[in-house]
């Protein structure tokens, strides 16, 4: 098993520094910096310290090796989603952790593009373009060559034409042959 503190505190914005402060009784940087290296053991207690300071379940401080994390694949800018150069964990919300199929993806959004805001995190489900009825009308990921991608309504499925409308007004249907996969949209995260 594999702990996930460092990805849960980053993803919260939060320095080792607050990390330790936030912990009841408060701890040291340091200390906390060695629990998430694994250069200390972490314990149950301390587990269940640092799950409450991050208000998170305790359970979701642990990945099992074999087990794929979600990963942030890609940027919505005004001019459409772009591939992040080193795609990066996403902190996974406790009611996709136990969903079967493949990991989710996410699709943070970096500039306000129609109905999304920056900082946005745009939890996707990828699905076999076979499966691809069920994501009709909704918003999608799809993956293009050269490492793009194209993200917005999938308004039409032709054969293997699968047809999005960006979000935002004055956008062309953008059309991508044969994908290997069309991720559709399954949940909005939105810091208040």
């Amino acid at each position: 098993m594999l702990n996930r503190i460092r990805d849960i505190r980053k993803a919260k914005g939060l320095t080792l520094a607050d990390l330790a402060e936030a912990c009841e009784p408060p701890t040291t940087a340091q200390t906390i910096g060695r629990l998430e290296t694994g250069t200390r053991q972490l314990s149950l207690t301390w587990m269940n310290r640092i799950a409450a300071a991050l208000g998170v379940e305790p359970a979701s401080l642990m990945r099992a090796e074999t087990g794929e994390p979600a990963r942030i694949v890609a940027e919505l800018a005004a001019n459409g989603a772009q591939a992040l150069a080193a795609p990066r964990d996403a902190v996974l919300p406790s009611e996709l952790a136990a969903a079967d199929g493949p990991a989710p993806l996410v699709l943070l959004v970096s500039e306000s593009v129609g109905e999304y805001r920056p900082g946005d995190l745009l939890w996707l489900r990828p699905l076999d373009p076979e499966h691809s009825a069920s994501a009709m009308n909704r918003d999608c990921l799809v993956p293009r060559s050269g490492g793009r991608f194209a993200f917005g309504r999938l308004i039409d499925r032709r054969g293997a034409l699968v047809g999005l409308l960006p979000p935002g007004a004055g956008h062309k249907q953008v059309v991508v042959d044969n994908p290997p996969w069309i991720a559709v949209a399954t949940m909005l995260v939105r810091t208040l």
